[in-house]
């Protein structure tokens, strides 16, 4: 945890003085219990924007090949980062999602699985949704409006969290996973339009 405390507080610090940097909405994520942190993905920079702007410590998942390089695969690992191999239902990187959020952490997820050169929120994939359902857990919406551009501003704004209480108590399946995608997706999509 001390790891985390200053790589974020060294974030917190490069995006302040090279991207002028503002952070809006943290009272609404909630100080306990499991929260999935969903939000759109512009760039590899995105991972410790979302994180940084966030009191409470928050894992991710990271693409398997990361953590064999020396060095980086230390780092990302002692930040609360987990394997995810991409393209195939990890049921791996699954059960460690869910042991997370049973545990009553923050998860970061960028349910477009892949960043957008357009800028604009795309199609979500059913994990984020998925992972929800299953563990009861909350899901924070986030939007980071860019561009990352040397000192313009970058903004991360967290939203209320998504009610998804009606597609809770089913049976899921890939329908109603469909559903609530498209719900946090919304919600994304509004925060970036709201706050563009």
């Amino acid at each position: 945890m001390v790891l985390y405390r200053l790589l974020r507080a060294l974030f917190r610090g490069f995006f302040r003085i090279f991207y002028r940097w503002q952070v809006s909405g943290t009272e609404n994520i909630p100080a306990e219990g499991g929260i999935i942190v969903c939000a759109n993905h512009i760039s590899n920079l995105d991972p410790p924007v979302v994180g940084s702007g966030m009191e409470r410590p928050m894992a991710f998942m990271a693409k398997d090949s990361l953590f064999k390089i020396p060095v980086i695969g230390s780092i990302i690992r002692g930040v609360g980062a987990f394997p995810v191999k991409r393209g195939s239902g990890d049921r791996g990187a699954i059960r460690a999602s869910l042991e997370l959020l049973a545990a009553g952490k923050a998860l970061c997820l960028f349910p477009e699985g892949t960043r957008s050169h357009s800028g604009e929120v795309g199609k979500g994939q059913g994990g984020a949704a998925m992972l929800a359902l299953r563990s009861n857990a909350q899901v924070v919406p986030a939007a980071i409006i860019g561009p990352y551009r040397l000192f313009r501003p970058l903004r991360i704004v967290y939203g209320k969290p998504v009610d998804l209480s009606e597609f809770r108590g089913q049976k899921t399946n890939s329908e109603l996973i469909d559903k609530a995608t498209e719900q946090i997706m919304e919600a994304i999509r509004q925060l970036v339009l709201q706050h563009r």
